[in-house]
Order: structure tokens, then sequence, then C-alpha cells
């Protein structure tokens, strides 16, 4: 029986956070795009570098 309670205490207690994050997640995913795009082009501009840096290597066939 107090198994039993314990399971609605705990059905009572977890669907309203589990709605609020169903609403929030959307919202959350929005506010993190900017950042997500900023990492995306921060990390193509180090393969720029790294490429550049690594250029004289390939020419005069280095290791791969």
């Amino acid at each position: 029986m107090l198994k039993f309670l314990l399971w609605l205490l705990l059905f009572v207690l977890c669907w309203p956070v589990a709605i609020a994050a169903l609403v929030l997640w959307p919202i959350v995913w929005l506010l993190t795009l900017p950042f997500r795009l900023v990492g995306i082009a921060v990390e193509g501009a180090f393969a720029l570098l790294r490429a550049l840096i690594l250029l004289p290597a390939r020419l005069l066939g280095g290791a791969r």
C-alpha cells in the first residue's frame, strides 16, 4: 500500500514538471541557437587556420 501511495505522489509531483519541460524545451532551444551558430563559425575559423598552418607540410609530402 505504501508503494502505491508513493507512486501516486510521484505521479502528482512529476506530471507538471513533464509538461513544463515539453513547453519550455523549444524556448531553450531557440535561446541556445545563436551560441550554436557562433560555435560552428569558430570551429570553421579554427579549421581554416589549421589548414593554412599545415599547408607547407602537406605540400612537402608530410606524413598523414
